[in-house]
């Protein structure tokens, strides 16, 4: 699924996002920036632990906040630690939705043009999926509407059929498009 919002493309897809060939890929993170398992573990598996070191240097950051770092040993040159929970492992629609306008202003600050999230809080967070898709696509239109940015395309990648099926019923809702 694929729409504009203001001059970029905003789009979902199924896959890996390590290995999206982006500017950056979002690691759904906590306010420490450990990373540990989910998508931050397939971060620092398939990227290094450098992402980690320099992420953990940055930290603690408030939830709802995001960091940048290097890509490492992946096809992403950075990857943004977007805070979505704290210590507690607990997130909720307005954490996620101030974890996504964060990322949005930190790749825009860097003059990126292009990033990928995940689903942010639905794995290590157990957030529903429907609820973290509205309000990550709900975030990311405000954002893409109402500034001046540098990113030209934002992609949501959903790593399994079922996660995927609920972000484009949301995407539609949301965002409108139309299937690539």
């Amino acid at each position: 699924m694929q729409a504009k919002v203001g001059r970029t493309s905003v789009s979902l897809q199924r896959g890996d996002i390590t290995e999206m060939k982006v500017d950056a890929i979002v690691n759904a993170a906590n306010d420490h920036l450990w990373m540990g398992g989910g998508v931050a573990g397939a971060i620092k598996r398939k990227g290094g632990q450098v992402i980690e070191d320099e992420a953990v240097r940055q930290g603690p950051i408030p939830v709802g906040e995001a960091v940048i770092t290097t890509g490492g040993a992946l096809p992403a040159r950075h990857v943004v630690h977007a805070a979505g929970m704290g210590q507690d492992l607990t997130t909720d629609a307005t954490k996620i939705a101030a974890a996504t306008t964060s990322s949005l202003r930190r790749a825009s600050e860097n003059k990126l043009a292009s990033i990928a999230f995940p689903a942010i809080g639905t794995g290590v967070g157990g957030f529903p999926a429907r609820d973290a898709a509205r309000a990550m696509m709900e975030a990311a239109r405000q954002f893409l509407a109402l500034q001046e940015t540098s990113l030209r395309e934002v992609v949501f990648v959903l790593f399994d059929e079922a996660t995927y099926t609920t972000f484009c019923d949301v995407f539609t809702a949301v965002i409108g498009g139309r299937k690539k």
